[in-house]
């Protein structure tokens, strides 16, 4: 069976079609319409186009920076703003002549982690997204857990765990909340604790340059990312006990987090013992695609 996958983004949309063991066949990268009968339009052309080059129709999952209301059945929460409230699958499905199914895209880097990637064979796998942003997915047996209200995962948008005194309302998060875990453990918060803090580096390498360097204020910022990181994934341990942790975005290829996460995680973990493996994803900027392929899992 050929499974394709769309990632669907606010600059690009990408689609790669994979073979029944996870082998790449096709893959094809356009530039996103902003607007809505565009996107259907080009989403369209790249699924008649591989299918057309490989000689056979597959299954077809998309992954959206949103989700699909449970509710309603419209598109809401995504940052490419002109597909909210529209049916997206449903469109999809008609102009297709097939089921089309649609994930969060975080949840798809967690589906795609799970299935063939760094944790795979796990049954219970949480894969966080450290960018710009912080966003989480889970995956159970391989499969999406988007929850009744379709919004499992959503971990960065729980308050930071076992605030200090001196982080209480430090920070606002545009989703109106302030003191979110995403203001403080994305690579936007990382930089953002450095700048404040007096630091001039403009963005995370340039932050663990110095810390590699021995820097001392860079040294302290990160000692602190490393504290808050770890209270973060051990509510997400105490809560759910994950198989694997997987990270994914750009703190995701900081190495020193992998060396000195697990000293820090059983401070904070109930019974002060933890040997959940937190690994760096294998896929890269292409877990997301893949993972919208896998939507439609292995039989």
């Amino acid at each position: 069976m050929m499974r394709m996958g769309v990632d669907l983004g606010g600059t690009k949309i990408e689609l790669v079609a994979l073979g029944e063991d996870g082998s790449e066949l096709f893959r094809k990268r356009i530039a996103t319409p902003r607007e809505y009968q565009g996107t259907l339009n080009a989403v369209v052309t790249l699924v008649n186009e591989a299918e057309a080059t490989l000689g056979t129709q597959g299954s077809l999952g998309i992954g959206i920076p949103g989700v699909i209301s449970p509710y309603t059945g419209l598109v809401k929460n995504a940052n490419s703003t002109w597909i909210n409230g529209h049916p997206l699958d449903r469109d999809l499905g008609a102009l297709l002549n097939r089921e089309v199914r649609v994930a969060n895209d975080a949840n798809c880097f967690a589906v795609s982690e799970a299935v063939d990637g760094a944790a795979a064979g796990k049954r219970v796998v949480f894969g966080a997204i450290l960018g710009t942003g912080c966003g989480a997915g889970l995956a159970f047996d391989g499969r999406v857990h988007e929850g009744g209200n379709g919004i499992g995962g959503e971990w960065g948008h729980n308050p930071l765990p076992w605030m200090r005194p001196d982080e209480f309302n430090t920070t606002e998060c545009f989703c109106g909340n302030k003191d979110c875990i995403e203001t403080f453990v994305s690579g936007t918060g990382f930089v953002r604790d450095f700048r404040n803090s007096g630091g001039t580096a403009q963005n995370g390498a340039e932050i663990m340059s110095l810390v590699d360097a021995g820097d001392e204020l860079a040294n302290l910022v990160f000692d602190r990312y490393l504290d808050r990181l770890a209270r973060s994934l051990a509510h997400v341990i105490n809560m759910l006990d994950p198989d694997a942790i997987v990270l994914g975005g750009g703190m995701s290829n900081v190495q020193a987090i992998y060396a000195r996460l697990p000293a820090i995680l059983p401070k904070y973990v109930v019974g002060r013992e933890c040997r959940t493996p937190v690994v760096q994803n294998l896929y890269g900027c292409s877990s997301g695609v893949r993972g919208a392929a896998w939507l439609w899992e292995k039989r």
